[in-house]
């Protein structure tokens, strides 16, 4: 008897959480290298249409911390292409010296490591986008596929067919063209097997965090929608729904000057407007592997939380949010907003996982801790098609784990955004915190001796499952991988280390910070530290 949806979802969780003492299915696994998927997706055939490579001068991080969005622009060419060049295109060639499993054959081409802005679970990157242009585009109207290795648009289809995209949103929508991010199943799961469902959704939300830095430096409006049924818009790109579906949609409103760059004689529409008769694109993406794996557990939990919700209580969904904590906060010194002071296109650009390249002394400080919390607290943002107040509280909670920290003693502590201050929620553990962290680490990759801290994500999956429905655990980790994006630009702003990582005992470091008997669970987790500057580096910018 199948199983109600709410309840695969549930199960998959769980078999996440606990994958450090129960391995998941299917034992034995062994990754077929040679037969992995191509890193970057592309249409042969397709035609190019070049975007524009020069990246203007953003905002500094700092700026896009401290001021309101203005969101005074709309969309050009220019400004996508610098959206998507910097948050998900290929911007450098990487050889580092560090503990990574993969690092002798990073030195071959063949295996090199191509730096991009947003961090991905494994390097795998499995989000596919595409433009789906209307008749105010300064392109043709049709659908592109953002070819990530080349930095280019391939078009897949001419004619206006934005309906489909608006047949599966909860509500009505003005804007006639759409950025669609979508996730390819496979791109992951050759490696990762059934916990690739775990790790793209996060992938997905760390695209999003980028997406939302660059639009706020570049003065423009990003409204991301979570909450929409993708099964007309799977039909339009030619998707498998089980092996790749649309995940969040961005409407895009263009600027007067870009919408008057298009010649006005093209063909705007295709039948009326891509819901009858159905339209689909003309063009196959290459498949490198000669064999595509499915994993039932990916299919099963993928099928449970592509429902849509029917409504979004704004109530529950306020109720979701990690429950108040007590305790005499420490305070934590002011942001740094110094530290915050490098343009984000730098940031992004240099942004990387330090992979076991953490050296003390020096300590971590308190003040870079500090302004690492704020600026990852501070973006947060719900689904703009959940219908919620612009100040419903955030479903996650980050939480600390000291380590080697100049001014605060180590043990778990939980961070309070509104008082900007730690609560302490548990000691140093008896056999001392690197030891428990080593202990509870089951890769091998990183020393915990070397790190100055671990940052957890953290939220309540049953509570955001009563709001959302099964949509609720991708809306969760969107927010997840969102969180941890931020991080990540926070620490290369400061020039601190960090690795994101899903090698913990969950249950371990749950316990440890006192939420057993809770419905609170930690889901991702940071390093921080302090990268070694004596390792041999190359970086080669494109």
């Amino acid at each position: 008897m199948q199983l109600p949806a709410r309840d695969i979802v549930r199960d998959y969780t769980e078999a996440v959480f606990r994958r450090a003492r129960v391995p998941m299915e299917p034992l034995n696994f062994e990754v077929d290298w040679v037969d992995q998927p191509s890193r970057h997706t592309a249409y042969p055939g397709a035609p190019q249409v070049p975007l524009p490579t020069r990246l203007p001068d953003l905002a500094t991080l700092r700026d896009v911390f401290t001021q309101a969005p203005s969101a005074s622009a709309g969309w050009s060419m220019a400004r996508l292409a610098t959206l998507l060049r910097l948050s998900y295109g290929v911007l450098d060639r990487r050889m580092t010296v560090n503990w990574n499993q993969d690092v002798a054959k990073r030195a071959h081409f063949e295996h090199a490591v191509w730096g991009r802005g947003t961090a991905s679970g494994g390097g795998m990157y499995p989000v596919e986008v595409y433009l789906v242009a209307g008749a105010s585009a300064p392109v043709l109207p049709g659908v592109y596929h953002y070819d990530t290795g080349r930095h280019m648009l391939q078009r897949l289809l001419v004619g206006d067919a934005g309906g489909s995209i608006r047949a599966g949103l909860a509500g009505p929508e003005d804007a006639d063209s759409f950025l669609v991010a979508s996730l390819r199943f496979w791109k992951n799961s050759f490696k990762y097997n059934s916990f690739c469902y775990h790790v793209v959704t996060q992938d997905l939300g760390a695209l999003l965090g980028s997406w939302e830095l660059l639009a706020s430096a570049l003065g423009v409006p990003l409204r991301r929608l979570l909450c929409f049924d993708p099964a007309p818009m799977d039909r339009l790109l030619g998707f498998d729904s089980d092996q790749q579906s649309v995940f969040a949609v961005v409407p895009l409103q263009w600027s007067a000057e870009a919408a008057g760059t298009r010649d006005p004689a093209v063909p705007t529409r295709v039948g009326d407007g891509g819901v009858t008769p159905p339209v689909q694109i003309h063009y196959a993406a290459h498949e490198r592997s000669k064999r595509v794996r499915q994993f039932p557990a990916v299919t099963e939990v993928h099928r449970a939380a592509a429902h849509p919700p029917a409504t979004v209580d704004p109530a529950a969904v306020v109720d979701a949010a990690p429950r108040p904590l007590s305790g005499e906060p420490v305070a934590l010194p002011e942001p740094r907003l110094d530290l915050l002071d490098r343009p984000l296109s730098t940031v992004l650009a240099t942004r990387s996982s330090s992979f076991g390249r953490f050296r003390r002394p020096p300590e971590l400080t308190v003040a870079e801790l500090g302004t690492t919390l704020a600026f990852a607290a501070a973006g947060r943002p719900h689904p703009a098609d959940a219908g919620l107040p612009a100040d419903a509280p955030a479903l996650t909670r980050l939480w600390v784990f000291a380590n080697h920290l100049d001014g605060l003693p180590a043990g778990g502590y939980a961070y309070c955004p509104r008082r900007h201050a730690l609560l302490p929620a548990a000691p140093e553990p008896a056999v001392g915190m690197s030891a428990f962290l080593q202990q509870h680490y089951f890769l091998t990759n990183y020393t915990m001796g070397q790190v100055g801290a671990v940052l957890a994500i953290s939220g309540r999956l049953d509570a955001v499952l009563d709001a959302y429905g099964p949509r609720g655990y991708r809306i969760l980790n969107a927010e997840i991988g969102a969180v941890a994006q931020r991080v990540y630009c926070a620490t290369t702003a400061q020039r601190v280390g960090c690795g994101a990582v899903l090698g913990f005992d969950n249950v371990a470091m749950d316990e440890a910070l006192g939420l057993s008997d809770t419905d609170e669970r930690t889901v991702l987790f940071l390093l921080l530290g302090r990268n070694s500057d004596a390792v041999a580096t190359v970086e080669y910018r494109l």
